[in-house]
């Protein structure tokens, strides 16, 4: 099992619910997601990102799959230019 963690700052912090529910509506989708979370920060700290996803997939060939599929493509054409800064971390289970 592979875990795909991206922390998301956006350049207007409104933008964060939206994508959270763009995001939500892969599953389903993309047969690829073994499951997704997404997260709203809280407590707005100085050094908060305004989102954090969590995707699991089988291996690494799955994630490839959900990030080339193309109802993930369409929400990423929406999502970037909306980015002040994102971050992933990729780790095994």
């Amino acid at each position: 099992m592979l875990s795909h963690v991206v922390l998301m700052t956006f350049t207007d912090a409104d933008d964060a619910a939206k994508a959270k529910d763009l995001l939500e509506g892969l599953v389903g989708a993309v047969p690829q997601v073994r499951t997704l979370q997404a997260h709203l920060d809280e407590l707005h700290t100085p050094v908060s990102a305004h989102l954090c996803l969590i995707t699991t997939h089988e291996d690494e060939a799955d994630l490839r799959g959900y990030q080339e599929h193309p109802a993930h493509l369409e929400l990423a054409q929406w999502l970037r230019p909306r980015l002040a800064a994102r971050v992933v971390v990729d780790f095994g289970s």
